[in-house]
């Protein structure tokens, strides 16, 4: 009798735990895209310890994954492993530099709707009147997007952005002027790690 009620609460366990487990793995990124992350979360650990900054964790955004696929990652750096993983828009353009969701186009020119590449320190939390009404200044640490915070190029959320992948489906290009822009419920989780950073956080934008 007792063989059974064990055999049968292992059953459940099974039943209910392992399409969970397999859902997890699907989300995981893809090997190029995880090779990609992983070479510059080493990069980015190295940056932060020679220039002060946090050593917990960064944000990871490669642009070189598609819009309608998980793209910007919470890095930890002392497991060596995403935390977290989420959509994000990238800046339209205008006039002939428009962005497509297949192909993002970058700049740093001012008022140019485009994002820039390059590390950024993550600065002061401000109101936002997109998402949770929380955003962070950003302060780019390179010449390719050292205009980002005369351009007003912040961290935010928008709550029309879906927190699941929405592959083959691109974001909607509008939704972002040069920001990096997330959904509701990472913003809300990044803004509780944020505040209780010690040091500066750094969020790398690449491709």
């Amino acid at each position: 009798m007792n063989f059974h009620i064990h055999f049968l609460s292992c059953l459940l366990l099974y039943v209910f735990l392992f399409p969970a487990f397999s859902c997890s793995q699907s989300r995981q990124p893809q090997k190029e895209t995880s090779d990609r992350l992983k070479e510059k979360a080493i990069e980015a650990l190295e940056f932060c310890r020679k220039n002060g900054y946090n050593t917990d964790f960064c944000i990871l955004v490669d642009m070189k994954v598609h819009s309608g696929k998980y793209r910007m990652f919470v890095w930890n750096f002392e497991f060596g492993l995403p935390e977290h993983q989420a959509l994000c828009a990238h800046g339209c353009g205008k006039d002939d530099r428009k962005s497509t969701g297949e192909m993002p186009l970058f700049s740093n020119v001012n008022g140019s709707l485009l994002t820039s590449l390059g590390k950024y320190k993550l600065g002061v939390r401000s109101y936002s009147q997109y998402g949770i009404n929380v955003h962070y200044k950003m302060h780019g640490l390179e010449p390719t997007n050292s205009n980002a915070f005369k351009r007003i190029i912040v961290l935010h959320s928008h709550t029309p952005l879906p927190e699941k992948e929405i592959y083959p489906a691109h974001l909607p290009m509008g939704w972002s002027f040069g920001c990096p822009v997330t959904d509701d419920a990472t913003m809300t989780y990044l803004d509780k790690k944020l505040k209780l950073a010690k040091k500066p956080v750094v969020l790398w934008i690449y491709y």
